[in-house]
């Protein structure tokens, strides 16, 4: 790499650190500082000031992993951010007012009428972000073939501005019925508003598809923290300027982050897609297709499973607001390093959701006063205190006897059994959360790898694989910070879709290919907006498809000769275990993905050499505990490991951005990409 090529820098914000990566001199260099939750921006800039001083980068020595290189030219920086995600659970976003049909300003708040928890006889819907007060109807309707019926009243149109003025809405949503079909009134009210310079955003942008409630609702979450994510934004790309700033999106891809502050609830999933992107491009390089990835950070846990491609799912819900644009279909459950242990009234141990987060952070911090998982690790003897962010940060083990003493007291148990216990409830709700994606969606777990990464994911992951009776477990390198690092290896992606309700016999392949046309020529001038041309990009078609009849759809890629029943019909079966012999079929909305490859760092494997583990790799000699008992494990720097070493469990292997566990029913080896491959030797 020459002085003058730029460099990106993959930025991702965690519950409780911020981790930084880039790709220098043949190796990857890593940073992480703790988050600012107050101002998440904050520990960005520091970091980013830190590693590249006035858009330069540097070498970060004691957490450098290969050699250092020397300063070399200007920064890219692709980000991953929880502004938008944290704004709706929190409900700490913006003022915002919706306007739609008259006679259908309640439809944010009558839903679908159904209720997640059946038979909770307490169960509350989460509030909704827009009252009463927040919502105006416009009397205009456009009928179901987007024909207008009733003309839009300026009048009232008009009376409705004055009281957004006068209640200082700060975001305006805007919704009415088939938009998606002719837009003429939605961008009247746009030009109306115009004036009032606060952002509006229009649901035949955000969603052109038809369903009111849920196009609706991905439009109010992407009002209500338009202006939290532009203004977090600005703030970095001021201080970045002039180096381009991108932004990771819930779909894998990244986008600029002007188009991030107009479309914010694209990002909802950012952080989360940037690893399992990381953990498919290893996987890839390592000749796996079948993966589930394991992201076990401070706060949660993300996991997600890859059948050979990334999987999209446009049926998210955050906090009771369903989502239709397209994101990775990852699940998540609030258990993390920093997940809380407590007993609750009937005196039974939990773990999370609560999170001790950086701040106070777990009681090994040092500032802490709940036990947390982390704490449970150092208790036991599987973290070591004064290897922690490869020595950058020393734990206070003697801090934790009093704590888990008082802990183990109140709920009957040894010190050490309830430490154990701690970790037990938080692989439970982690194992539960990988049968969802797999076993519920009629996939076998013993047919794929786990990928684990994030901060704690590698002291958790060879008992999740046991427990599932998954064979083998990939822990990346670097694996604290493979959501940073899939973000500098991520596509430029862009997704378009347009509701057309074909039944299955009209749909020819020269029809589809028509109503393909107006997507495909906007998404090649979007994208070369985004400096790509026609020879650098690549256009996916797929087809939402139900039975009639049906409520929900299957999305089916398509490719021109494609018979879209068939597919359809495959995915119906796996899905639902069954199809309808000769019930009709059509076709309801079609999906453009566009993807443009920008420059990526060249990666190359190693020459594999003995399994003997060097002298140099070992560090020391622990004492853990380990299924009622003590034992004692070699400790492992990760940085002496080479391709080709191999040895069996217990072991302790330690690095700057995790800590992996390889107990008595595993063994490790290294790969010629220098991941370690835990082979579970008693998995079924």
């Amino acid at each position: 790499m020459q002085s003058c090529d730029p460099v990106i820098i993959g930025v991702d914000t965690g519950g409780t650190f911020t981790d930084f990566i880039y790709h220098l001199g043949g190796a990857w260099v890593v940073h992480k500082t703790l988050s600012t939750p107050d101002d998440p921006s904050r520990a960005v800039l520091e970091g980013l000031e830190h590693i590249a001083p006035e858009g330069r980068t540097r070498p970060v020595e004691s957490h450098s992993v290969g050699p250092p290189g020397a300063a070399l030219g200007r920064v890219k920086v692709v980000h991953g951010s929880t502004v938008a995600t944290n704004a709706v659970l929190e409900r700490k976003g913006v003022r915002t007012a919706i306007i739609t049909n008259a006679g259908f300003e309640d439809v944010i708040e009558i839903g679908r009428q159904n209720r997640d928890q059946l038979y909770n006889l307490f169960y509350r819907r989460p509030q909704t972000v827009v009252p009463p007060g927040l919502r105006f109807g416009l009397p205009a309707r456009m009928d179901a073939s987007g024909k207008e019926i009733q003309p839009m009243d300026l009048e009232v149109l008009s009376s409705i501005k004055k009281r957004l003025k006068e209640l200082q809405v700060q975001s305006v949503a805007v919704c009415l019925l088939f938009s998606y079909l002719n837009p003429e009134h939605e961008q009247m009210v746009y030009r109306e508003l115009a004036d009032l310079n606060i952002p509006v955003s229009l649901s035949h942008c955000i969603l052109p598809e038809f369903r009111e409630f849920e196009r609706l609702s991905t439009t109010v979450v992407n009002a209500y923290v338009a202006p939290k994510m532009s203004g977090y934004l600005q703030r970095i790309q001021d201080r970045l300027h002039p180096a381009p700033l991108r932004i990771m999106q819930s779909n894998g891809g990244s986008i600029s982050a002007a188009q991030a502050m107009q479309e914010p609830v694209r990002t909802i999933l950012s952080g989360p897609a940037g690893g399992v992107v990381g953990a498919v491009e290893t996987a890839k390089r390592a000749g796996l297709e079948k993966i589930i990835t394991l992201d076990m950070g401070g706060t949660s846990t993300d996991v997600c499973l890859m059948d050979k491609a990334l999987p999209l799912s446009t049926e998210t819900c955050l906090s009771g607001f369903p989502l239709k644009v397209p994101m990775l279909d990852i699940h998540t459950v609030g258990a993390g390093g920093g997940s809380i242990a407590r007993l609750d009234a009937g005196g039974a141990l939990k773990v999370g959701p609560e999170s001790a987060g950086s701040d106070p952070g777990p009681i090994c911090y040092g500032r802490g006063s709940e036990i947390t998982v982390t704490d449970a690790h150092l208790f036991l003897g599987r973290l070591q205190a004064d290897r922690f962010l490869g020595g950058g940060m020393t734990l206070d083990r003697k801090s934790l006897d009093a704590a888990f003493e008082e802990l183990s007291g109140r709920a009957g148990l040894e010190p050490m059994d309830l430490a154990q216990g701690v970790l037990s409830v938080a692989d439970t709700s982690m194992e539960r959360a990988i049968r969802v994606i797999s076993v519920e969606k009629g996939f076998d777990p013993r047919e794929f790898t786990l990928v684990s990464f994030g901060g704690a994911g590698g002291l958790h992951c060879a008992e999740l694989a046991r427990m599932l009776s998954m064979p083998r477990v990939l822990v990346p390198a670097n694996p604290g910070v493979l959501s940073a690092m899939g973000m500098v290896l991520a596509d430029v992606i862009r997704d378009y879709s347009r509701t057309v309700m074909l039944g299955h016999g009209k749909a020819t392949h020269g029809r589809l290919q028509k109503l393909f046309g107006p997507l495909e020529e906007q998404a090649r001038e979007e994208m070369l907006q985004e400096g790509f041309n026609e020879d650098s990009l690549s256009l996916h078609r797929s087809l939402d498809m139900r039975y009639q009849g049906q409520s929900f759809e299957i999305m089916v890629p398509w490719r021109m000769g494609q018979d879209p029943g068939d597919g359809f019909e495959e995915l119906h079966r796996q899905k639902y275990g069954y199809i309808h012999q000769g019930r009709d079929m059509e076709v309801v909305s079609l999906r453009l993905r566009a993807a443009g490859t920008p420059a990526k760092p060249a990666l190359q494997p190693s020459t594999p050499g003995d399994e003997q583990v060097s002298d140099k790799a070992f560090y020391g000699q622990t004492q853990l505990y380990f299924e009622g008992g003590f034992i004692s494990a070699p400790v492992l720097d990760r940085n002496e490991l080479l391709p080709g070493n191999g040895f069996a469990g217990p072991a302790v292997i330690t690095e700057y951005t995790s800590t992996v566990f390889v107990p008595p029913f595993a063994r490790a080896r290294v790969d010629n990409w220098g991941n370690i491959v835990l082979d579970i030797l008693d998995a079924d």
